[in-house]
């Protein structure tokens, strides 16, 4: 009986570290600076609210706790797309104005690799702005730190939410400096090939409905192209 007693309870220590190793993570830092910061390019600005009812449309298998908007939209319950997420999306430039439209696709990647502080999405958007052209988004964004200091702490708290201030670049790839490919498609964007970077700024989080008050910016380095 001793014995199965030590086991257990070696056990349960056993899960305690590895969850303590897979939180406090040092290798699994969240980046705050851009590297379009120190780029020479002109760069564009846009934001949206990731907030599901703030979207033109949202959908997932719908088993998720982030419910589909609006309520009768076709979920992907299909076997090769359980693990994806529609989002579009009216962007905005930087005075607020509505700039164009985005339709975000991701999915869940198979090189997630929690203990390396890696949560991977595959992702891509297709973005269209009407006095300039239309282009398109390809990127791998590592989701840990807005998982471990937003989504965590929201379901570990009483109140079944976080509220605070947080910041971070999701995106980790595939470009060598950890930037996403663009690639240009029509008007002023057409046959340019450049990089982006997706960011995302938290201040309200609910454990039962997902994202509260959280926006997301896409910044994109291009010469030569206007919003306006």
């Amino acid at each position: 009986m001793k014995y199965a007693l030590a086991w257990m309870a070696g056990a349960v220590l056993g899960a305690i570290l590895f969850l303590a190793l897979l939180y406090y993570n040092p290798f699994a830092g969240r980046r705050n600076i851009s590297p379009l910061a120190v780029s020479m390019q002109p760069l564009i600005d846009l934001s949206f609210s990731t907030v599901p009812s703030d979207a033109i449309a949202y959908t997932n298998n719908g088993d998720s706790r982030i419910k589909p908007y609006p309520e009768k939209i076709a979920e992907l319950w299909e076997p090769t797309i359980r693990k994806t997420t529609v989002f579009v999306t009216e962007l905005q430039n930087g005075r607020g104005e509505t700039a164009g439209i985005g339709i975000k696709f991701a999915s869940e990647s198979e090189q997630t690799k929690l203990l390396r502080g890696n949560a991977l999405l595959d992702s891509a958007w297709h973005v269209y702005l009407p006095q300039s052209g239309s282009f398109f988004i390809d990127q791998t964004e590592n989701m840990w730190s807005y998982i471990r200091n937003i989504v965590l702490p929201a379901r570990w708290s009483s109140a079944d939410s976080w509220r605070g201030t947080w910041y971070g670049i999701t995106t980790a790839g595939p470009n060598a400096l950890g930037t996403a490919r663009v690639s240009g498609a029509s008007g002023n964007f057409a046959g340019i090939t450049t990089e982006a970077i997706e960011a995302l700024s938290a201040r309200a989080y609910s454990a039962r409905q997902g994202p509260v008050s959280i926006t997301g910016n896409l910044t994109i380095a291009v010469a030569e192209v206007t919003t306006d």
